[in-house]
């Protein structure tokens, strides 16, 4: 059964069109390039954001006034024809706040209204706005950084096929029952991985572990971490692992570098589950909580408070 590894969670970013209410934006990722025109459709286009990442908007424009309800919510860096919002405030997995972009000069379009998304994971990061044609100029920096980046998702794809067919990391040796042994050590946290009241998954036992440290060419130490977890579904339909992130004490979020199995687990039943992060060895002191969440549409998010490594 193959491991997923680090990047086979692919990253999803933006969407710039129409929103439908009844399903989440499928984003996509890259700088994004949105011509206004006079006819322009009047729906919000939909970005994706998450809270503690920038998301920035550029314009070429003067901006008059930026209409965001729920503003303190938000940390707002704004000049003459540039935006950033970094979500600051609380917000819930699929929450979507409006926003409208407002011009000084009255020409049309006099404005433009988005839609911002919380994502799971991740965010847009740049969102280019024109009220005029792109120049040819433009389009071939557009056509070049397109290029870029299908060369770079094919060089991660290559490195991650020759990564995932050994099985290397600590999911690797999860997947071939050797965790515990050699440099690494295991912890058993069933007691205090906690699931949260609310949750469609209950953690019936857990397990952590940590790798030897590695001292980086900086002088940071990292270590591989991992957890286990026996899970049981107590809702009414099946429930796919889609990705997670541990969450630390002081509220910062560590992006996982895996997860396995990616198979479901029905009504009833219970799958062991793990999941594989990096940190700096500083940094993976106290205790955290682990949030999951499935690949199904409206699954939400799975929380386990009290997750500690050896």
């Amino acid at each position: 059964m193959p491991v997923l590894c680090a990047a086979a969670l692919l990253r999803l970013v933006l969407l710039a069109a129409p929103v439908d209410a009844a399903a989440p934006p499928a984003c996509e990722s890259g700088t994004r390039h949105l011509e206004l025109t006079a006819d322009t459709p009047g729906e919000a286009l939909a970005v994706c954001i998450h809270p503690g990442l920038p998301t920035s908007f550029l314009f070429d424009a003067k901006l008059g006034r930026v209409e965001l309800p729920g503003r303190e919510r938000f940390q707002v860096i704004a000049d003459e024809t540039g935006l950033t919002l970094v979500p600051t405030g609380v917000f819930t997995q699929g929450e979507r706040v409006p926003v409208r972009v407002i011009f000084q000069n009255g020409t049309d379009p006099v404005g433009v209204r988005f839609l911002l998304v919380v994502h799971p994971s991740d965010a847009a990061r740049l969102v280019k706005v024109t009220r005029q044609p792109r120049s040819l100029a433009s389009y071939r920096d557009g056509e070049q950084q397109a290029r870029a980046e299908a060369k770079q998702c094919r060089e991660d794809k290559a490195r991650l096929e020759a990564e995932c067919s050994g099985r290397r990391g600590l999911l690797g040796l999860l997947a071939q029952e050797l965790l515990g042994e050699g440099g690494i050590a295991d912890k058993n946290i069933t007691k205090s991985a906690t699931s949260r009241l609310g949750n469609t998954l209950h953690s019936i036992k857990a397990r952590s572990y940590r790798s030897d440290t590695t001292r980086l060419e900086d002088g940071r130490k990292v270590v591989r971490l991992a957890v286990e977890q026996q899970l049981l579904n107590n809702g009414s339909t099946p429930w796919t692992p889609g990705g997670a992130v541990l969450v630390g004490p002081n509220g910062e979020e560590w992006k996982v570098m895996g997860v396995w199995p990616l198979e479901p687990i029905a009504p009833g039943d219970q799958r062991s589950v793990g999941v594989e992060v990096e940190m700096t060895e500083e940094a993976a002191r106290g205790s955290f909580t682990l949030k999951l969440w499935g690949q199904e549409a409206g699954s939400g998010s799975e929380h386990f408070d009290g997750v500690t490594f050896p």
